[in-house]
Parts: structure tokens; C-alpha cells; sequence
């Protein structure tokens, strides 16, 4: 296997709560090769997106446990339950305007309320929801304390991307939320540290339920926080399963559709 390092980078991040020392992870990527590989989103990040370990927004979940990137434990979930065969030894990291994102069908996102798009970035990302591309947000929130709006910047981005259309608030009826697990109730989806309810909103086609998601919003939650740490006990099973069965159908939902 060839491994692609992305070297460390310093930036220097003027965010809420002063200087925060900023590093890019390692990142190790397998060549394409036609099955399917999770790609995980990279951007620059706005102001305070620094504020977890150091480590920039986009990372957020990326390799802290033993188990690898949380997406990681997902692709095993989904390829021991379902007939999808992914790559289970790698998940890529993708720039948003790097043309290989054109290769990956689903695209994930996290800590959306520090995204920041340029011109390139912005058009190659509406590019790709347009041409079929599939993009799954998580971790993001309303994060005051570090001077940021989550929702009001996600907002802001996406009516960037996809001018004329806007988030609308979805229902467990909708067939993403029944792609292979029968998700009958937003009640299954516990905090794993955020409060109140999560927010499940997405992105159509003519802003019409009834045509293609192209984005798939979770907001005022981190479910993908289960699936990293779901082999470390720190929480109920049940409660991972959950989660798994949401990122399950987020996928069989994106590669059916």
C-alpha cells in the first residue's frame, strides 16, 4: 500500500480565546481503486476552529482512538451487516477542490460551523452535489463560547455552494432514514455531550423532499463521536448501535439514490 503523508502545518488561529497553535494530522490515503473508500472533507477553517487538542476543525474525530478514524469502525459495521465491501483499512482524506473528490461518491464533514470556502473551493464543492455527489455533515453546533454560530455560518456556506436552495427540517418518514434500518423516531439519537435535541435537516433538489438529498445535515449533535469511541465503553451499547445505524443508512441511502 502507498501511503500519502500530508506534512505537519502551523497556522496560527486569531479565533476567540487568543492564539491557539494549529496542527494538520498525518493522514495516510490509499490510491483509488474502484471500491468504495469514505473521503473525509479537509478545509482551512475560520476563526477558533483550533480548539480541540490543537488539531483544525475538519479533523475533528480523525485517529484519536486505537481503532483509527471513527468512519473507520463505521466501514466495519457496514461491511459485517450489509453487502457493501469498503475499503476497511483506510479512509482518505480529500480537499474540497482537489479533482479526485469526483471519485468518491459520499463525503463526509465535520465542525461545518468553522467551515471557510474560497471561490475554488466553493465551486468545486457545488460541482460535485450537482454531478451526484453525496455529503454527510456532523459534529457541529452552536459554539458561542468560542465566538463562532455554527448554524449561521453552515447556513451562509451552503447558500454559497448551492445558491437558491436552503436546509429544510426533515422527518424520520423520509426513505434515508428507512435505506436499511427502519429509524422510526429522532429519539434513538442520544447526546454524547451536546443538550437539547439534534437537528436533522437536508439539502434537496428544487428544495423539494420529494427529489434528491444532496446534503444530509447532522446538527447540535457529534453521532459520529459513537463511532469512534464505541469500543471504549464509555458509553451504553445501545446507544453506538444507534449511531451505526444512522451512518449505515446515511451510506445504502447515498449509494442508492
Amino acid at each position: 500500500m502507498s501511503i500519502a503523508t500530508v506534512g505537519h502545518a502551523q497556522r496560527r488561529d486569531g479565533g476567540f480565546g487568543g492564539y491557539f497553535g494549529c496542527t494538520d494530522p498525518p493522514t495516510h490515503n490509499i490510491p483509488y481503486d474502484g471500491r468504495f473508500t469514505f473521503a473525509r472533507l479537509k478545509y482551512n477553517g475560520g476563526p477558533g476552529n483550533c480548539y480541540y487538542r490543537g488539531e483544525p476543525s475538519w479533523a475533528h474525530g480523525y485517529g484519536y482512538t486505537e481503532n483509527g478514524p471513527a468512519e473507520s469502525n463505521l466501514m466495519k459495521i457496514t461491511a459485517a451487516i450489509s453487502s457493501l465491501r469498503p475499503h476497511l483499512d483506510a479512509t482518505n482524506v480529500v480537499a474540497i477542490d482537489d479533482p479526485q473528490l469526483f471519485k468518491y461518491p459520499v463525503a463526509f464533514l465535520v465542525e461545518a460551523g468553522y467551515l471557510t470556502l474560497n471561490d475554488k473551493e466553493t465551486a468545486a464543492l457545488r460541482k460535485y452535489l450537482l454531478r451526484g455527489g453525496f455529503l454527510i455533515v456532523d459534529d457541529s453546533r452552536e459554539d458561542f463560547q468560542r465566538g463562532r454560530s455554527g448554524w449561521s455560518n453552515l447556513e451562509m456556506m451552503f447558500r454559497q455552494v448551492l445558491p437558491g436552495l436552503h436546509p429544510i427540517d426533515m422527518t424520520p418518514a423520509h426513505p434515508i432514514f428507512h435505506s436499511f434500518f427502519d429509524i422510526t423516531s429522532f429519539d434513538i439519537v442520544r447526546q454524547f455531550y451536546d443538550r437539547g435535541p439534534a437537528i436533522f435537516r437536508g439539502i434537496f433538489e428544487d428544495n423539494d423532499p420529494k427529489k434528491r438529498l444532496l446534503v444530509m445535515i447532522n446538527f447540535n449533535t457529534d453521532v459520529s463521536n459513537y463511532w469512534e469511541y464505541s469500543a471504549m465503553g464509555f458509553r451504553p451499547i445501545d446507544e453506538s448501535n444507534d449511531a451505526y445505524k444512522l451512518g449505515v443508512n446515511y451510506l445504502i441511502y447515498a449509494l442508492t439514490h
